[in-house]
Order: structure tokens, then sequence, then C-alpha cells
């Protein structure tokens, strides 16, 4: 799997990940907080399934090839 998710967007999800997932426990204590190990997955791993479906990566692509 080649990484398609950027380091910032790679911290954001995590962060929203945390969030959904903390509704379990505090707020609302509704199981649909359990959606948020998706965007903690994807982000601890750096690869969005989606994104390499549709061809989307939000990494720098480097034009330089070491020689």
């Amino acid at each position: 799997m080649k990484q398609n998710v950027h380091n910032i967007e790679r911290v954001l999800r995590i962060i929203i990940g945390i969030g959904l997932l903390a509704l379990v426990f505090v707020g609302p204590k509704t199981m649909w907080g359990l959606i948020g190990i998706v965007p903690i997955v994807t982000g601890a791993i750096g690869w969005c399934p989606p994104y390499a479906i549709l061809g989307i990566s939000t990494c720098k692509v480097s034009d330089n090839k070491p020689a």
C-alpha cells in the first residue's frame, strides 16, 4: 500500500476519530461514535481506500528520482 494521505491530514483524521469515538463514552453515549475507528485507522496507516479507488492522493509527489 502506497501512502495516499498527507501527514497533516493524518493528524486531523486521528483527532476527528478520537472526537467521534468519545461519543461512545460521553455526551449522547451512542454507538454511532464507533464510526470514529475508521478515521483513526486510516490516519494511523496513512492509506485511505476510497482515495485509492478514486485515484486521489493528498501526498506531495516527488519528481526527483535518486540516481
